[in-house]
């Protein structure tokens, strides 16, 4: 995790980063010595006997199998680096190793071999250790080793996951610390991504497969999406390439099914897979991206092809509607809030002025739709508008998905090389969604190339120059993360042109059209003027939910429903998803504890004494809110303001406690 200076660079930028650096080593050092390590203590050079190992690495067979190829192209390109590429299982037991045979040797002498166990508990910090410990990619660098035995080590290591996201190993490339490259995680990271995909297909080769990206040519490389479908449509897994495109977890996927996420029946892609030359699908992401995709379904025994019962096999497949003409521009996306209103007027006065933008707000609240707003309404608008999502797109992917890499930069990489997203968005428009989430060493990049409009891809020296205007937005407290040295001031304030707040959809006065310009949008006609109505007993529940996942759930919801609903008179309850039913229930159910520890008396009756009858109902009754508000009041008075204490003795979630706290303060 070391970084040497970048001519050029702000000089605070490696001082930021290292406060991070320093951070995550000094926790990994502390777990070190709760093991009970000392660093001046011999190596354990203690090896797994022979059979032990054999039957270790036949349990990881899978993963060996699908590692050792990547492996050996890696060891090839570091090869004369003094170098080596290792292989782990998930609690750091080295089971393969490639590399340059002059360093084996030097290796062997601290363990760094098969049979070894380099987890924290055994060898302390290390690359290895630490990197299943944090679940995360992670660079170690000379003295940041705890066992000094180890400091003449620089390793870069990154876990290996399974399609559902559990740790199998690690891949992990260790070197003399003197030749130390800052691209080597980079290229571990990618390797790593390569391993997952491989094992991805062998995983689900019965499944029906998508591969897919808005580039054609992404197709077949470390770039691509894949996701996994069982024939009756229902989702299975999603790589990380995948949920990153898509822009949902893969437990935020397993709801959905692939015509919920690509508008195109089971039954029509199974007809298209049907083809002796299936041709490229033109597909579209809930979020309105259009991409390309390749499907494969060959189950094996040669089992004939199930036509979903849902479209017959001699349909055509039903075109995606395109979107009404204005749909993404500031006039669609008033529907009459005042607050929203308020924040496309001052985005509308500084329309091409140049003058950058912040979007805030939680996540869903519509933080894209108003980026693409003021691209389509701006004099940028017949340029690209690139939008990538820093929270969610795999950080083995980030230097390469934004800056782009030359050919040969990397395992798996495209022939010629890529632009990166930076450069796509040329003459356009860059919206860097969730930017609070971007990792310190990008964003130190990511300001040199908005300071000298320039930009140099993975692998080369060469700047490309690129003109683009940046959008950026976020849910998190900005100055507070520069506080804690988690976001870069000069960054900060390099971005921070005009902020707006978009306002959570519990805030806002205008549900009923957003509801109806959901459905209208997921019509077969964008701009029909009756789409299927929804009930006044799900108005009413919608009114009174708090919608955490604010616009996104509220257009899955719909979404759903509008699927379930087709052929019925309207949206009923009986139409809703089963699990927004069940936490509609949920928060019902904390509203009657809430009301019930109210009624309850502050003191309890003496031992022997009979319980009182209930007192009789008061004349005039209190709205259940302000019922809940005295009740939370005055169980936080009790407990000198603990939420914790005061949320156990409610029977309700912290959560419950904050929300009030918070709309306290609102009106306060």
């Amino acid at each position: 995790m070391h970084r040497t200076a970048t001519p050029g660079a702000h000089p605070s930028a490696g001082a930021a980063l290292a406060l991070t650096t320093a951070g995550v080593v000094a926790q990994a050092h502390a777990r070190s010595q709760s093991f009970g390590l000392q660093p001046h203590e011999q190596a354990d050079l203690h090896l797994l006997d022979r059979q032990t190992l054999a039957w270790t690495v036949a349990r990881n067979e899978a993963l060996c199998a699908h590692a050792r190829p990547v492996m050996e192209t890696l060891a090839q390109q570091l090869r004369g680096t003094q170098s080596m590429v290792m292989l782990t299982d998930a609690q750091g037991v080295i089971l393969h190793a490639e590399g340059d045979d002059a360093f084996l040797d030097r290796a062997s002498r601290v363990a760094l071999q098969p049979g070894a166990g380099w987890s924290e508990r055994s060898k302390g910090t290390n690359a290895i250790g630490t990197a299943l410990a944090l679940g995360d990619a992670v660079q170690i660098n000379g003295r940041q080793h705890y066992l000094e035995a180890n400091q003449f080590l620089t390793c870069s290591c990154a876990p290996i996951l399974d399609p559902q996201g559990q740790i199998l190993g690690a891949l992990d490339v260790s070197g003399d610390r003197r030749g130390h490259s800052a691209h080597t995680l980079a290229l571990v990271r990618m390797s790593a991504a390569m391993v997952e995909n491989h094992l991805f297909g062998k995983v689900y080769e019965d499944a029906v497969r998508l591969r897919f990206h808005a580039r054609a040519e992404f197709l077949g490389t470390l770039m691509e999406g894949l996701a996994a479908f069982t024939p009756q449509g229902r989702f299975l897994a999603a790589n990380r390439s995948a949920q990153f495109q898509l822009g949902l977890s893969g437990p935020a996927l397993a709801a959905h099914t692939f015509t919920s996420l690509f508008g195109l029946s089971m039954g029509a892609l199974l007809e298209h897979a049907r083809r002796s030359v299936p041709t490229l699908l033109a597909l579209q992401l809930p979020a309105g991206v259009s991409v390309h995709a390749q499907v494969e379904f060959a189950p094996r025994g040669g089992v004939t092809l199930p036509v979903c019962p849902d479209v017959p096999a001699e349909a055509p497949p039903r075109a995606r509607p395109a979107a009404a003409p204005g749909l993404s521009s500031l006039r669609y996306l008033d529907t009459g809030d005042a607050q929203l209103a308020q924040v496309i007027e001052r985005v509308t006065r500084l329309l091409g002025r140049g003058v950058p933008t912040m979007i805030l707000g939680e996540t869903g609240t519509g933080k894209e739709l108003l980026a693409r707003a003021i691209h389509n309404d701006g004099p940028r608008a017949r340029g690209p508008f690139v939008a990538v999502n820093c929270a969610s797109i795999p950080e083995s992917l980030i230097e390469a998905e934004l800056f782009g890499y030359e050919e040969g930069a990397f395992t798996g990489a495209r022939r010629k090389g890529s632009v990166g997203k930076i450069v796509q968005a040329h003459g356009g428009t860059l919206f860097l969604d969730e930017i609070g989430d971007m990792p310190l060493a990008m964003q130190a990049r990511l300001l040199r190339v908005l300071q000298e409009r320039s930009v140099a891809p993975l692998g080369s020296t060469r700047q490309i120059e690129v003109d683009v205007n940046v959008v950026c937005a976020t849910h998190r407290n900005l100055r507070a993360m520069m506080a804690d040295g988690q976001f870069r001031d000069d960054l900060y304030y390099r971005l921070n042109g005009l902020v707006v707040r978009l306002p959570a959809l519990r805030e806002r006065t205008d549900l009923a059209v957003i509801v109806q310009r959901l459905l209208r949008a997921q019509h077969d006609s964008p701009a029909a003027d009756s789409p299927i109505p929804v009930a006044p007993e799900v108005m009413a529940l919608f009114a009174a939910h708090p919608w955490p996942g604010n616009l996104r759930q509220l257009s899955n919801v719909l979404r759903t429903a509008a699927l379930l609903a087709e052929g019925a008179d309207a949206i009923t309850c009986a139409h809703l998803p089963e699990d927004f039913l069940e936490e509609c229930e949920a928060l019902a159910q904390q509203g009657r504890v809430v009301a019930q520890a109210f009624s309850q008396p502050a003191v309890p009756p003496a031992d022997g004494a009979r319980a009182a009858a209930p007192a009789p109902a008061p004349a005039s009754v209190r709205p259940l809110g302000d019922v809940a508000a005295h009740a939370l009041q005055q169980a936080l008075d009790a407990h000198a303001g603990n939420v914790s204490a005061a949320a156990r003795a409610l029977g309700v979630s912290r959560n419950t406690v904050y929300r009030y706290l918070r709309a306290q303060s609102c009106r306060s």
